[in-house]
């Protein structure tokens, strides 16, 4: 429920378009001549020109996930940066933790967003933490910037008319691994099984897209790539097509999706195609090109 500017905005996840138009995208400060792409609707990446290359940087928050907060943190950051075809090199996290955060679970924390960080072969540059009050949950927003050279440089609204839309993995990944996680109790309950709900914890390791938009980016087969995250695959497809100024048609018997996918948003009343969904790619591709991209 939106009951106005000064009203309790009752939504979870990204504003709507009709809101950032009018109160963010439209108030960036002074202009920059080197800035190529900035705040806009389907866009994740600002992208600056550095004379032979962009830099593409990116921030991303975690707000709904706790057990893998930080090794999520880096990847969905990464994601980002790697759908426009640079690879992820530079990080800088902010840390939010809660009043009563123990020493152990910083400990985890960190050690995650240190391991993935090595995953991907980017470095902690810099970041800020501090434990904030009345805050739930612990919660990291997350920087990633890297290079691309300018003929590599991939946008999310560069889809063009007649393109094959094609996705990798499972839509609602991420979201089945945190469930299994931290909704453990609740699933169990509703009668999963603990050693399902352990295989799908394991989904998590495959959250990274960097490796497969690289090698699409290299060879350049695309014209636009995104990682769905909020909004899931649904919410992906709409920001190609609002970035992009086209329209996206989709057939949902060619999704991908697993059983436990579809089982948990059963129980919990969850739309699959909108789930959260890092780890799958998205991306379009020219006819002539569709067989060597798959």
């Amino acid at each position: 429920m939106i009951r106005g500017l000064y009203g309790v905005l009752r939504v979870i996840g990204k504003l709507p378009p009709n809101l950032l138009r009018k109160y963010i995208l439209n108030r960036i400060g002074c202009r920059d001549d080197a800035v190529v792409i900035g705040p806009a609707l389907g866009e994740d990446s600002a992208v600056i020109n550095l004379d032979d290359k962009h830099l593409i940087i990116h921030s991303d928050p975690i707000t709904g996930a706790v057990e893998y907060l930080g090794w999520l943190a880096v990847h969905i950051a990464s994601n980002d940066i790697a759908v426009s075809g640079a690879r992820p090199r530079w990080l800088l996290p902010i840390y939010f933790f809660t009043e009563d955060t123990s020493i152990e679970f910083i400990d985890n924390i960190t050690r995650q967003v240190d391991e993935a960080a090595k995953e991907v072969e980017a470095m902690i540059v810099g970041g800020h933490s501090e434990f904030t009050p009345g805050l739930p949950r612990p919660i990291i927003s997350m920087t990633a910037s890297g290079l691309v050279d300018k003929d590599k440089y991939i946008s999310t609204g560069g889809a063009q008319a007649g393109d094959i839309v094609i996705m990798t993995k499972y839509a609602g990944l991420e979201g089945t691994a945190i469930l299994a996680s931290d909704f453990r109790e609740m699933l169990i309950k509703k009668g999963v099984s603990a050693g399902e709900l352990d295989k799908s914890r394991e989904l998590i390791k495959q959250i990274s897209v960097v490796r497969e938009a690289l090698l699409l980016s290299d060879y350049q087969y695309v014209t636009s790539m995104h990682d769905p995250t909020e909004g899931g695959l649904i919410g992906g497809l709409t920001e190609i097509a609002y970035a992009s100024n086209k329209s996206i048609v989709i057939y949902e018997d060619k999704v991908n999706v697993l059983p436990q996918t579809l089982k948990y948003s059963r129980l919990l009343n969850i739309d699959y195609l909108k789930f959260i969904s890092s780890g799958v790619l998205i991306a379009t591709v020219p006819p002539k090109y569709i067989d060597d991209a798959v």
